[in-house]
């Protein structure tokens, strides 16, 4: 099978054609991650409607800034009295894009996150936009062990600190026109990878919106860089998933 470790599909029109054209396209799992409390509440109900929609809840950095300290609080405790119905935290992190003016906000918001998802025993799944290095100090700080980078756009030598720390960077759908992704891909053991599409962003062919059954073009892409069979490369996608997740 394969699985959209990345997407946020409560951001598409039709989801049931969404997740219909997924299973036909053998995607049977697909996260979908909450960015705010408005966000967390539509993921969650899409996780109940549809068997194949897992549920991811956190607290994108750039929407965290609208949010009072206690509006936060308040988010967290949330996440956790709904802990039994989610499969991770995300999507949390730092975001630098606009400078560095709100970092100690995001800092201080990332590490109760983090924290969050250690005492669940949830993995948390990390967007680290012109923040890289400062997101991975922060985990390796907080001794996290299941961390998913999603779509790390990071120098080579901070990737090779990821998967040294035994953690998983995602494969996004863009890697078709990517030479940074397909660098990692070369770079990083398979038993480090996942793939994702990041829907309705990232399409493979620079189109909008992306979906979920657009994510067998980051497997093909595994298999073609590192010559691997196919359906050995969905197999092992799918046997790094479930120890991260177990």
């Amino acid at each position: 099978m394969y699985i959209d470790s990345h997407c946020h599909i409560d951001k598409l029109d039709n989801i049931e054609k969404i997740v219909e054209n997924s299973k036909n396209a053998g995607v049977e799992m697909i996260i979908s991650n909450g960015l705010n409390p408005i966000n967390n509440k539509l993921v969650l109900e899409l996780s109940k409607k549809f068997k194949e929609v897992e549920a991811a809840l956190g607290m994108y950095p750039i929407d965290s800034l609208e949010l009072k300290k206690s509006e936060i609080d308040q988010e967290i405790e949330f996440i956790k009295k709904n802990s039994n119905k989610i499969i991770a935290i995300g999507e949390v992190g730092l975001d630098f894009k606009e400078g560095l003016e709100t970092r100690k906000k995001q800092e201080k918001t990332f590490r109760e996150f983090v924290k969050l998802a250690k005492d669940l025993d949830k993995p948390v799944i990390v967007h680290s936009r012109k923040a890289e290095k400062e997101c991975i100090e922060i985990l390796e700080e907080l001794n996290s062990k299941k961390v998913i980078m999603h779509c790390f756009s990071g120098k080579l030598k901070l990737v090779r600190k990821i998967f040294s720390n035994g953690w998983f960077l995602t494969i996004p759908t863009c890697v078709k026109h990517s030479e940074h992704f397909q660098k990692i891909i070369e770079i990083c053991p398979i038993e480090n990878l996942l793939c994702e599409t990041d829907s309705p962003y990232l399409h493979p062919d620079k189109k909008f919106p992306n979906e979920p059954a657009n994510v067998i073009e980051s497997y093909k892409m595994i298999s073609k860089i590192k010559d691997i069979n196919l359906d050995k490369v969905e197999k092992k996608i799918q046997q790094n998933f479930k120890r991260l997740f177990s």
